[in-house]
């Protein structure tokens, strides 16, 4: 081992690791690892971003737009109307459901096929009876193993396919990924539909009403002769306890007391930070006279908030809170004559996507108030606890937001924001001339690069400005279309797996593996190259994982003297089979809070399926791409 394949090990470890910790977002720890390699020699400035012109991250990019064309346009909306059964049992409604998140998850985005689909899966568990988690997960999992039938089902596909050129062979075609995807998938959604969402843990059962998006943080404001005005805490709790809900705080005079006394008395004006069950908040707050307090900025944040926006001087600070206080008082005036102008008030759960522009920031920030004229009443982060206030709680991927305030508004938001509505309000109204144009625009990217008439990144490239020239995807909304982060870590990681290649780190790597569990035998460095993808992908990034991992086929199936296309499909699948975890793909993220779901419910229903995925992978994989 020489000095150059201890550098290159010591850095994939700490990636790896950086990972596995998740403090900080991946993009920022594939770059981190992209200037370790510059720094230290492995990879050449002049090069080191050449990752970025890379087919697979143009490719990733343009798929992602075109997948905003056909959300936005409602073309998919129209599919499900058509596709899904309206009066059929349990298992077929999920059956039917789970199939047409696997097909629409081939040829576009996997989360946009999950978000697309959510609102259905609530609606469709309200209808059964059924747990929503139990549609839910069903879902996620068929999304998932759809992204494994096509070149543009998911990143690891392109990935993969890079690597295979990048090594003289060529790229995959748009369809070589089917064969053995298709059966995987269908074999998997079968599973999953069938037989599988019986096991998913049901969090809450019965109720069509509702569903187990755990509990909310809110807060309650103490009116002036309300029943909880000079009550003490302890009192306050004991009425609450059939409400199953608790005080875990107390705001007096904007000082927040994360532990008060139990003989403290509430006053009015007092605001209680309260957890409950969504489901019977409103007891909880109707039993004391309690009133949710809104979650806007007071006059000091919304100071600081222009300060820190604007870089405005202390004579300009003056002048925008004077202006905020001038807001505020139209926003009362409004508030005022709201019932008369708009008689149309609901409350309305959204759940906050992987991608939402929220992460990280929180209701002052945002101006919601100001902005869309809407309140957050409450939050609801599944497993955790907060004891900020709510307007400075930062917003996190999975978080569930009770918002009050117009449907129009409250869908404006979410569409511009990134969440998904969890309502059976319909917020997209399809166009059909323009999902007609955006189906038609896919279906001939996916034509052109399938039968060779262009390459993949020229074909869906084309589709892109066909798009924007007949704006199914509107040019302003081009760029907000791409997960930018998932684009920033493949372009920097791509030089990093090469640099493993060409240090002769991948061989070794391989080596080890075929020499210390293999023994020489290639069906079982099959399976191990397999297994350890499927088990790196439930704890860390797919896209990141089918980069570490390729090198590392490529130099097993070297190293065995035998075709790589086996290995480099293995990725593939494994990079596809995150079922384990909430954190190893963001479409299981995304369900973690609606379905109410806890760390360990995942494997309950994903463990088989890996199990299953494993017994019908290699022998396919031997089958259809021979040694």
């Amino acid at each position: 081992m020489n000095h150059e394949q201890i550098i290159i090990i010591v850095i994939l470890i700490s990636t790896v690791l950086m990972f596995l910790w998740g403090r900080w977002r991946h993009d920022m720890v594939a770059a981190g690892s992209l200037l370790a390699c510059i720094l230290t020699g492995l990879v050449p400035a002049e090069v080191a971003f050449d990752g970025f012109s890379h087919p697979a991250v143009v490719t990733v990019a343009c798929v992602l737009v075109l997948s905003k064309g056909l959300q936005s346009s409602g073309a998919v909306d129209v599919l499900t109307r058509w596709l899904l059964p309206s009066n059929a049992g349990a298992t077929l409604s999920i059956a039917a459901l789970t199939a047409l998140g696997a097909v629409l998850s081939a040829f576009m985005n996997n989360v946009g096929a999950l978000a697309l689909l959510m609102p259905v899966a609530v609606q469709m568990a309200r209808r059964q009876q059924i747990p929503t988690g139990k549609v839910l997960m069903p879902l996620s999992f068929g999304t998932i193993l759809g992204g494994m039938t096509t070149l543009i089902g998911t990143p690891p596909n392109l990935i993969v396919s890079g690597f295979r050129q990048a090594s003289g062979e060529g790229m995959f075609g748009m369809f070589d990924f089917t064969p053995v995807g298709l059966v995987v998938a269908t074999v998997g959604v079968s599973f999953v539909a069938l037989i599988g969402w019986r096991i998913v843990p049901g969090r809450k059962q019965g109720g069509a009403d509702s569903f187990d998006s755990g509990a909310y943080t809110t807060e309650a404001r103490v009116p002036a002769g309300c029943k909880a005005e000079g009550m003490t805490l302890r009192e306050i709790e004991q009425a609450l306890v059939e409400a199953d809900a608790q005080v875990l705080g107390l705001v007096r005079n904007e000082v927040r007391v994360t532990t008060p006394s139990p003989r403290r008395r509430a006053r009015a004006g007092d605001i209680l930070m309260l957890e409950a069950e969504a489901e019977t908040l409103a007891s909880a707050l109707s039993s004391l006279g309690l009133k949710l307090e809104e979650a806007k900025a007071t006059r000091d944040e919304k100071e600081k908030e222009k300060a820190r926006e604007d870089g405005k001087n202390g004579t300009q600070n003056a002048v925008a809170a004077a202006q905020e206080i001038e807001a505020d008082k139209s926003d009362k005036a409004a508030d005022d004559t709201s019932s008369d102008a708009n008689d149309e008030v609901v409350l309305m759960e959204l759940v906050v996507l992987p991608s939402s522009g929220l992460l990280g920031r929180n209701a002052t920030g945002i101006q919601l108030r100001t902005s869309y004229g809407i309140n957050l009443l409450a939050i609801s982060r599944q497993g955790k606890r907060s004891v900020k206030r709510l307007r400075a709680q930062p917003f996190r991927a999975g978080d569930l937001l009770m918002m009050q305030g117009g449907p129009e508004a409250i869908a404006e938001f979410a569409s511009s924001t990134g969440c998904v509505p969890l309502a059976e309000r319909e917020l997209r109204i399809p166009d059909k001339r323009m999902a007609l144009l955006a189906t038609v625009i896919m279906a001939a990217s996916v034509l052109a690069a399938a039968v060779g008439l262009l390459p993949a990144a020229v074909s869906f490239a084309a589709g892109v400005l066909l798009s924007m020239v007949v704006r199914t995807v509107p040019p302003r909304s081009v760029y907000s279309a791409i997960d930018w982060p998932v684009i920033v870590l493949l372009g920097a990681l791509i030089p990093v797996a090469q640099a493993m290649e060409s240090s002769g780190t991948a061989e070794l790597i391989a080596n080890l593996l075929l020499n210390g569990v293999a023994q020489g035998h290639a069906t079982i460095a099959l399976a191990l190259i397999l297994v350890v993808t499927m088990n790196l992908s439930d704890l860390m990034n797919n896209a990141a994982t089918a980069a570490v991992m390729c090198p590392i086929a490529i130099g097993t199936a070297n190293q065995l003297g035998v075709s790589m296309d086996p290995f480099l499909m293995a990725v593939a699948i494994g990079g596809s089979c995150a079922f384990l975890t909430p954190i190893g793909h963001q479409n299981n993220t995304l369900i973690l809070g609606p379905g109410g779901f806890r760390f360990g419910d995942y494997w309950r229903l994903g463990l088989p399926l890996d199990i299953l995925v494993i017994l019908v992978t290699i022998p396919m994989l031997l089958w259809v791409w021979p040694l």
